[in-house]
């Protein structure tokens, strides 16, 4: 049966040091763990991580060797996430947000899940997100919380 390829972004792993968010943050890691759930990280996330705290950094680890893929931040993401922005979904200020999108969208995820709920995890941005998509020939991509995704507690 094919598993379902989720892309986390950083807000996920700072999560599980998140008191509000780290219940669930820490459920779905188990579940990448378990092998429920195939997990992709990006180059992107790499980097973010770097200026995290050194207890963010530390989970990372987790979700490093829990990685199935990790994916680079190719020419035809950074030309995706450049639509998003031109688009104004997101403003320069933001631009590593429409990034994640755009590596998940170009790397074929299944889902894209974040605690973004200004920038990601955004009904409306989630829907120009997708007419975005479909216009440059992708498919639409699937976003959620963490809360929403795990199998914690279920």
């Amino acid at each position: 049966m094919k598993k379902t390829r989720i892309y986390v972004d950083t807000s996920v792993i700072g999560g599980c040091c998140d008191p509000e968010f780290q219940e669930w943050s820490k459920g779905l890691l188990a579940d990448f763990q378990t092998g429920i759930f195939s997990l992709l990280l990006s180059e992107l996330t790499d980097a973010e991580i770097q200026d995290a705290p050194d207890e963010v950094k530390n989970i990372y680890v987790d979700f490093r060797e829990s990685a199935n893929e990790i994916i680079e931040l190719s020419s035809e993401a950074i030309e995706l996430a450049d639509v998003y922005l031109k688009h104004n979904i997101l403003t320069q200020n933001f631009r590593d947000d429409a990034r994640h999108i755009a590596i998940a969208t170009v790397a074929g995820a299944d889902l894209l899940v974040s605690w973004n709920f200004k920038h990601i995890v955004h009904f409306e941005k989630i829907q120009k997100f997708n007419a975005v998509n479909i216009q440059m020939g992708y498919k639409p991509i699937l976003i959620y919380s963490p809360r929403e995704v795990t199998t914690y507690g279920r």
